[in-house]
């Protein structure tokens, strides 16, 4: 008869359950794990076997029950990392999504939103059309593997321990939410450019013809010159999504190094 002692039993739910919750916290967050087409039972399946996957590899689990102070604080310690990871990606994907919203101001599409089951809420039509295409281009570059190896290869970096994350990661964190603005400026600053000077050629327009009616000739044009130019800038838009994931790699480096300080 096998007889087994509760230390041996913490010690192994222990080794399942904190690569559980590093794990799911990622899926939380991550744009395209966390997307309301993947059932949250599925995500729960989905981190149990990738958490007996990372298991049987990890050294110096510290040996803590699970429903200790010390063991809980672990807990919420891989939780915060796995929340960081995927709130990365979403960061990048909100700077695409902050792209679209600025393209379709100046479009006169602001008011133009539908209702997004992503986000819960009424998003821009050019704002949700971005976000699907930086999800695609995503996917293309295997980025949902490349998320996974960041996982997996943050056992490394920041081993299961009991010692408190370092307050320079969230500082961290906070710093790199200015990547929404930056890319969301860059990314669609050619549409707002191209139709700046569509505005300055209106005015002159109407300036010039007094008769001409801004407002029936106005919205049309800049419509029609800004999804033309939207189509034409959709191709080069891939290079820099490459240069925003490859950023974000080079800072999950970061991040994990500022949590182990």
């Amino acid at each position: 008869m096998f007889t087994f002692t509760q230390g041996q039993i913490n010690a192994w739910l222990a080794l399942f359950w904190w690569p559980f919750l590093r794990i799911f916290g990622l899926f939380l967050t991550d744009p395209f794990f966390s997307s309301r087409v993947i059932p949250v039972r599925v995500r729960i399946g989905f981190s149990i076997m990738l958490a007996l996957l990372i298991a049987p590899g990890l050294v110096d689990v510290p040996v803590v029950s699970v429903v200790s102070p010390e063991g809980l604080l672990i807990a919420l310690k891989e939780l915060l990392i796995g929340l960081s990871i995927g709130f990365v990606v979403r960061l990048v994907f909100t700077g695409m999504e902050m792209a679209g919203h600025l393209s379709g101001l100046q479009m006169g599409l602001g008011f133009a939103s539908f209702y997004d089951p992503q986000h819960s809420t009424n998003v821009p039509i050019v704002a949700q059309v971005l976000s699907l295409f930086m999800l695609l281009v995503f996917l293309a570059f295997n980025g949902h593997l490349i998320v996974l190896r960041a996982l997996f290869e943050s056992y490394a970096q920041l081993p299961i321990s009991t010692g408190l994350p370092g307050a320079g990661g969230l500082r961290l964190m906070a710093d790199y939410g200015a990547i929404v603005f930056r890319a969301g400026v860059m990314l669609s600053l050619p549409v707002v450019a191209v139709l700046l000077v569509t505005n300055l050629a209106i005015g002159v327009m109407t300036r010039a013809a007094p008769q001409l009616n801004v407002f029936a000739i106005g919205f049309p044009i800049t419509l029609g010159i800004g999804l033309g130019t939207l189509y034409l800038l959709l191709p080069f838009l891939v290079p820099h999504v490459d240069a925003l994931l490859g950023e974000m790699t080079r800072f999950w480096i970061k991040l994990l190094h500022a949590y182990r300080v």
